[in-house]
């Protein structure tokens, strides 16, 4: 019984990290933000932010933050990500770590899936 509870409390604590929302950190649309004060740091994989790129942003994808957590200047952080758990689980990460998050972004990636559709759509008539 002890070790059901004690397994139920673990797998409770991984998805709460990953899945629940953080609080206290709005998404907001960023168009200019000022150099000195606020720092966007893209945690999307390589691949889509070499498709998408932001101007001025530090791109550290989410599976390197732990290693080159020093390459992050201290300051406000603006977070860009690609979807809720890169989100959740970058801004827990940073607070961890002392940083401040005022914000993040979602990227879009609409365009993608609609790709993937008529890609699917295609192959499924061949």
């Amino acid at each position: 019984m002890k070790f059901l509870l004690l397994i139920t409390i673990i797998v409770s604590f991984i998805l709460y990290r990953r899945y629940f929302p953080v609080f206290g950190v709005d998404l907001i649309n960023l168009k200019d933000p000022e150099p000195k004060k606020i720092y966007v740091i893209d945690i999307r994989d390589y691949n889509e932010s070499y498709k998408e790129p932001i101007k001025g942003a530090i791109n550290i994808p989410i599976a390197y933050l732990k290693r080159n957590i020093n390459q992050i200047p201290k300051g406000d952080l603006y977070i860009v990500a690609s979807g809720s758990l890169e989100k959740n689980f970058g801004i827990r990460l940073l607070r961890q770590k002392g940083f401040r998050i005022v914000g993040y972004t979602i990227s879009d990636n609409n365009k993608i899936s609609l790709k993937e559709n008529s890609l699917k759509i295609e192959n499924n008539y061949c």
